[in-house]
C-alpha cells in the first residue's frame, strides 16, 4: 500500500512538472506571438550607399570599371551602382554575387569550390553564382546584408574592392 501511495505521489509530481513546463512554454510562445513584431537589424540605405561608393572608389583607383550591388538583411537590393562605360552584364552579376554571399553567409567564391554534385543543385537556384566578388556584411555576428562587385579582371579583384567598402563602414556597424 505504501509503495502504491509513493508511486501515485511520484506520478502526480511528474504530471504536475510536465503540466507546469507545458504551460510555461505555451505562455512564452503566446507572449512572443502576442507582440506581433520581430526586431531585426539591417544595413541602412545611407550605409549601403557609402559602402558602394567606397567600393567604386577602390575599383577606380585600381583602374577597374565595375557594378556594385548591396543587399539588405532580406536579400533585397538596397543600392545598385554601375560605373560609366561598364559592361551591361556586370550589374546582374554583382546582384547575384551579393545575393549568394547573403544566402550562404560567406564569400560567393566559396560556392564555386563545392563538390560538383552540391554545386550543380545549388546553382539551379535563382539568383546564385559561384563567381568570386560577393561578401557578407556583418554587425558583430549578425548578418545585416551583403555586397557584390563585378567587372574587375578577376573575382579576387572584385572581392578586394568589396572588402574596401565594408572596411569603410565597419565602425558604423559596430565592428
Amino acid at each position: 500500500m505504501k509503495s502504491q501511495s509513493n508511486m501515485t505521489a511520484r506520478t502526480h509530481s511528474i504530471s504536475f512538472s510536465a503540466s507546469f513546463l507545458l504551460l510555461a512554454t505555451c505562455g512564452l510562445a503566446h507572449a512572443q506571438s502576442a507582440a506581433g513584431l520581430v526586431s531585426e537589424r539591417s544595413i541602412t540605405a545611407d550605409a549601403a550607399l557609402e559602402l558602394a561608393t567606397a567600393t567604386l572608389e577602390q575599383c577606380r583607383a585600381n583602374g577597374y570599371k565595375v557594378s556594385i550591388t548591396v543587399v539588405n538583411r532580406h536579400g533585397r537590393t538596397a543600392v545598385a551602382l554601375s560605373d560609366d562605360g561598364v559592361n551591361p552584364h556586370t550589374l546582374e552579376n554583382s546582384e547575384r554575387k551579393a545575393y549568394t554571399a547573403f544566402t550562404t553567409r560567406g564569400a560567393s567564391g566559396e560556392v564555386g569550390k563545392r563538390p560538383p554534385a552540391a554545386l550543380t543543385s545549388f546553382l539551379q537556384l535563382k539568383g546564385v553564382t559561384g563567381g568570386e566578388g560577393g561578401l557578407p556584411i556583418f554587425a558583430g555576428k549578425e548578418l545585416v546584408g551583403a555586397v557584390g562587385v563585378s567587372g574587375a579582371p578577376g573575382g579576387d579583384k572584385d572581392a578586394a574592392c568589396a572588402q574596401a567598402g565594408i572596411d569603410r563602414i565597419a565602425k558604423k556597424l559596430g565592428n
